[in-house]
């Protein structure tokens, strides 16, 4: 990967992650402001902020680990067992993302929302949760370069001995 590409990359990382600083600074004080006036529940309220800020974790927790990734890709490292642990934790992100999105349409569902609603983020969970599935088999992907590349570097060494 060249390196124009790794620093457009990060540009864009660095971006979405100033920006859910600012939805979790600025805007999710005035989403709970919002819904204080239009009179909702205490319980509910809380319960969809959580969700909110949650949520927003696991986008920078993602992109934290993409960034690292993009590092040991920069240094040539990526096909080693470190990368594991970030491809590991993009998973878990993702997958809290999932139940976290499901979480949201349990807590929408008894209220007056619309059952359309409601099924649409169901079905944003589901596709959360294919995004998850995904990674995982990124994961297994890596696994395979991993072995291939230290396979090779086996193979490297005894040829070096033979020569």
């Amino acid at each position: 990967m060249g390196k124009l590409t790794i620093l457009a990359l990060r540009v864009a990382l660095a971006m979405v992650l100033a920006g859910s600083l600012f939805v979790q600074v600025w805007m999710v004080p005035l989403l709970s402001t919002d819904l204080e006036e239009a009179g909702a529940p205490t319980g509910p309220r809380i319960a969809l902020l959580t969700i909110v800020v949650l949520g927003i974790v696991t986008v920078q927790v993602s992109l934290v680990c993409v960034w690292r990734l993009l590092t040991m890709v920069r240094r040539e490292t990526v096909f080693s067992h470190a990368a594991f642990r970030y491809v590991d934790v993009i998973f878990g992100a993702v997958a809290a993302a999932s139940l976290l999105m499901f979480g949201l349409a349990v807590i929408l569902a008894p209220g007056g929302t619309a059952p359309g609603i409601v099924l649409l983020i169901c079905g944003a969970s589901l596709l959360i949760a294919g995004v998850a599935l995904i990674v995982l088999v990124l994961r297994m992907l890596l696994a395979q370069a991993v072995a291939r590349d230290a396979e090779a570097n086996h193979l490297r060494t005894e040829l070096d001995e033979v020569i």
